[in-house]
């Protein structure tokens, strides 16, 4: 714990030393400065024997506050008048605007244009973030081994304060301070040792592109990894940080992608199952020379045939119908999908002349009779109704019901009814 205060006094003499010699300095640059008038005005009085007339000199002292007041008012009266120009450059492009009538095509280049420059932003901020990133210069094992050093006494120092708290103990203000300087100098030190690994999590994220997730987002996910791995370093072990940071980068990546890169989202134990029998499968593949059954697999992973199927199920991407087909993307996908639940034109009208028909055909028997058979066929709301339901409706019993149906039945099948509903059984 001695360690903290010498640096610091250390510190502070340097500071002391470096704030003297630029006094000094300052001293020297006064003194030639006050030397300089006597030579010109001695150069000048030899030169010229007749004597000048001394003129008096009006200086008006201004003070550095006065300075400041101008700059201000400068200031003020420059963005006064930035605002009034766009002020007046929005209204002359407003009335533009309304002037302007956009037509079907300029819409269409304007929507295309707007995505061309969001591909390029997109693009123009991964190469800002890489150029920005590779300012840091890499880190060798020593220097590693020293930042962790930091950080670990830096996390000691945080628990230690935190500790102190809790229990109500009350430290001394010179150990306060150490700690407090010992867990800033960690963070300083944590920062370093992530900004120097950023490009290991670019060079991994580049390996899961084009599986449902932007570039940037994986990035940031891997981040996350490495700052996971460098609060889990452990330098003692021997190993150098990559080699660690490496596992926690792909842990974090891979999860990320189980978790968003999915329309639908599937558990992430479920993801590895998937992606363990897509591994297997393109192994049996190349082995086979050609694709393997289910039972293949299963035997593979020992699992059931029926297994392999769900999970293949589950491995399924959805598609949009939204999405278009062919190299000019005039046609969408749903315009190719037969919809099972249409109606065909022929059917539709062979429906409705058979209800026609049975309305006839029905307007011919008694109320009751009528009123029997459609409840009992559902030809009213398309539910069929059973003898006592119909018996509640009629007031009468089950067995009525039944004798009124079958002496209905028996009308309907003569061939005066019946030969103009024949034609509708085939």
């Amino acid at each position: 714990m001695q360690a903290a205060p010498a640096r610091k006094t250390a510190a502070k003499s340097t500071a002391t030393k470096t704030a003297g010699k630029s006094n000094g300095t300052k001293k020297s640059a006064g003194t030639k400065t006050s030397r300089s008038p006597r030579k010109s005005k001695t150069g000048t009085a030899g030169k010229s024997a007749t004597p000048t007339p001394k003129v008096a000199k009006v200086t008006e002292t201004v003070e550095p506050e006065d300075i400041e007041d101008v700059d201000v008012d400068l200031a003020d009266v420059e963005v006064d008048l930035v605002e009034d120009v766009a002020a007046t450059e929005e209204d002359e492009a407003a009335a533009e605007d309304a002037d302007f009538v956009w037509d079907e095509e300029e819409s269409e280049a304007l929507r295309q244009a707007r995505k061309d420059a969001e591909l390029t932003a997109s693009a123009d901020s991964v190469r800002a973030y890489l150029k920005q990133i590779g300012k840091v210069a890499l880190l060798n094992a020593e220097e590693e081994v020293e930042l962790a050093k930091r950080i670990e006494a830096g996390l000691y120092a945080a628990e230690r304060m935190r500790k102190a708290e809790d229990e109500g103990e009350k430290l001394n203000p010179q150990l306060r301070r150490d700690l407090r300087w010992i867990i800033r100098d960690g963070e300083k030190a944590k920062n370093h040792l992530l900004e120097a690994n950023l490009r290991l999590v670019v060079s991994l994220a580049k390996r899961y592109t084009g599986r449902g997730m932007a570039f940037l987002d994986l990035i940031q996910e891997g981040n996350l990894g490495l700052i996971r791995a460098v609060e889990k370093f452990d330098y003692t072990k021997g190993y150098k940080f990559s080699t660690y940071a490496t596992w926690w980068i792909r842990q974090a990546i891979t999860r990320a992608m189980a978790d968003q890169a999915r329309t639908i989202r599937i558990p992430v134990h479920m993801v590895e199952v998937i992606n363990k029998l897509g591994r297997i499968q393109r192994e049996l593949l190349q082995d086979l020379g050609r694709e393997p059954t289910p039972e293949e697999l299963a035997k593979e992973m020992d699992i059931t045939p029926e297994k392999v199927l769900e999970i293949q199920q589950y491995a399924r991407e959805p598609i949009s119908l939204d999405q278009t087909i062919g190299d000019e993307g005039d046609s969408q996908l749903g315009d190719f999908i037969e919809d099972s639940e249409a109606v065909v034109a022929v059917d539709a009208v062979s429906f409705t002349l058979l209800q026609d028909q049975l309305q006839s055909v029905l307007a011919t028997l008694s109320e009751r009779e009528a009123g029997v058979v459609r409840l009992r066929f559902g030809l009213t709301d398309g539910q069929p109704r059973t003898l006592d339901e119909i018996g509640q409706v009629y007031g009468v019993t089950r067995e009525r019901i039944r004798q009124i149906e079958s002496k209905t039945m028996s009308k309907l099948r003569h061939p005066s009814r019946s030969q103009v509903l024949r034609d509708y059984l085939d």
